[in-house]
């Protein structure tokens, strides 16, 4: 197949191109070449920005197209409109953000997605991006009615993932000693291991699937307590937890999600963590072992370099303040 990628070269993107070469796919990167441009050397590489300078891609053709990068309606709806003649399946990695109530677990497909009351707003933010990208799916539909994929992604973890938002807690516990855990020990614990999600992808576009899947993991009800506990076993180090209780957490201005990845305080997003792939797993998405994602994780963020800035997650110095001030706290 010939598969034009908006993207290509950062985490999600980058995973989809392998993916793609790896099969045999010819292979086109749409994006400004602003990260990692070195990546695919033999790939054929359009330079260009997707807002206003799309018409490079004109007089040229495509089996499929996969918007790794698309968070705006009207530049999604721009770039759906102009290779609707020729690219002729479309494929948009989105979010399950996108649902309008996040607080039950178990949500479908079927779920009501998140509006914005102004359509036109840009600006990206924790409150604007779940509704933005379900617009953006709409602009999708339309232009590509009955040839469309949606893929809405929970939290894609491994190898190249610039957020640290898994990474975090892999490598802390290859650092060992005393971890600070959030409570509850049983909340419910979702990703997939960007392969697994970039394989299940090039599946479903080598069929011309269409349709709307949910696609995180695994197909276990996983628990923040297993999920540490496997880390840990993986990391082989001397490693204790420590919980440490919600209350204690948010008046230390602890920050959920970020400071503590992975860990959602608010009941109104815990649906986020707990979401139905049903449909994605009888679709064919299956999951690679919890402990081969976070032994590939660790050894990749071995391999950065040593002054990493951290995205998320917290400095050791803060750590151990916050366990000294828990034991405080406990005995107060």
């Amino acid at each position: 197949m010939k598969i034009l990628i908006l993207g290509g070269t950062v985490f999600v993107g980058r995973h989809l191109t392998q993916t793609a070469l790896d099969r045999g796919h010819e292979i086109s990167l749409f994006n400004r070449g602003q990260h990692n441009p070195e990546l695919f050397p033999d790939v054929q590489k359009i330079k260009g920005d997707r807002d206003g300078g799309l018409d490079i891609l004109a007089g040229q053709s495509w089996d499929a197209v996969i918007d790794t990068c698309g968070y705006v309606p009207r530049i999604v709806g721009a770039s759906a409109k102009l290779l609707s003649p020729i690219a002729g399946h479309y494929t948009f990695i989105s979010s399950i953000s996108v649902y309008k109530d996040a607080s039950r677990p178990g949500i479908d497909e079927s779920f009501e997605v998140g509006v914005i009351a102004d359509s036109s707003v840009e600006e990206i933010n924790g409150e604007t991006y779940g509704p933005l990208k379900a617009l953006c799916e709409q602009e999708v539909e339309a232009e590509y009615p009955g040839k469309s994929l949606i893929v809405r992604s929970g939290l894609i973890v491994g190898p190249n993932d610039p957020t640290d938002r898994f990474t975090y807690w892999p490598f802390r516990a290859s650092r060992g000693g005393e971890i600070l855990a959030p409570e509850p020990e049983d909340a419910p614990v979702q990703i997939i291991d960007v392969r697994d999600l970039t394989e299940w992808t090039m599946d479903m576009i080598e069929r011309k699937a269409t349709g709307v899947y949910n696609a995180t993991g695994p197909d276990y009800r996983l628990s923040m307590s297993s999920f540490l506990a496997t880390c840990i076993s993986v990391a082989s180090v001397d490693t204790e937890l420590t919980w440490v209780s919600k209350d204690f957490l948010a008046s230390s201005d602890v920050s959920e999600w970020s400071d503590l990845p992975l860990w959602l305080s608010d009941v109104e997003s815990a649906g986020l963590l707990a979401t139905d792939v049903e449909k994605a797993i009888s679709a064919g998405l299956t999951f690679r072992p919890l402990e081969e994602t976070i032994d590939d994780t660790i050894s990749w963020a071995n391999s950065r370099d040593a002054g990493h800035e951290w995205r998320a997650g917290l400095d050791s110095k803060r750590e151990e303040r916050l366990l000294l001030a828990w034991r405080q706290y406990q005995v107060s």
